[in-house]
């Protein structure tokens, strides 16, 4: 496409961000084991984009951890470990838009079943939407959530993030077709 800007480098940062119970933090070697334990999930996989496998097996977890050390060196890192007592039990990370909805970017989380319930998806979805928001220009975050995922809505209500819309049949997953929800936070919401 002719004239199409590329991507713009957006960065969660390398440093750690610290909050209650957990810590957010870049994909290191070594995070393979526990990313396999809490990734390789169906129930955990039924609620991700079809890029998240299943089974989650040892070669995805290489390529992932090397993907995401790539995109640290180059000052693009856009995704964290959640690390809860010193293990790497799930993850979260922006994906920046472009071109004419620049000023936004995608939001997506997931936590290991072990620790679901805990509050801590919750959280990090606070802690990751504030850091964004005082570290770049994005102006707008927003999550899809599969209409069969209730918890998940619950999370992202907790977290600020408003519900602006049903997209009816919009995902196919799992061999169905289901509705999402579109949850949404401005810079503005404070």
């Amino acid at each position: 496409m002719s004239g199409a800007t590329p991507p713009p480098a957006v960065t969660v940062g390398a440093a750690p961000l610290v909050g209650e119970g957990f810590v957010l933090r870049p994909w290191r070697p070594g995070d393979e084991d526990a990313l396999i334990r809490h990734a390789d999930d169906r129930g955990v996989w039924r609620n991700l984009t079809d890029h998240f496998p299943h089974p989650y097996t040892r070669e995805a977890a290489y390529l992932w951890i090397a993907s995401q050390l790539e995109a640290e060196q180059k000052g693009a890192l856009c995704n964290l470990a959640i690390e809860v007592g010193g293990e790497a039990c799930g993850g979260i990370g922006i994906q920046p838009f472009t071109d004419l909805a620049c000023k936004g970017a995608e939001i997506g989380y997931w936590l290991g079943r072990s620790h679901w319930g805990a509050g801590i998806a919750t959280r990090a979805l606070r802690l990751l939407t504030a850091h964004v928001f005082s570290t770049t220009d994005r102006e707008r975050l927003q999550a899809t959530v599969l209409a069969w995922n209730p918890a998940s809505c619950r999370v992202a209500e907790k977290a600020g993030y408003q519900c602006e819309g049903t997209l009816r049949n919009s995902i196919f997953k799992d061999g169905e077709l289901i509705d999402s929800y579109l949850y949404a936070r401005i810079r503005a919401d404070g």
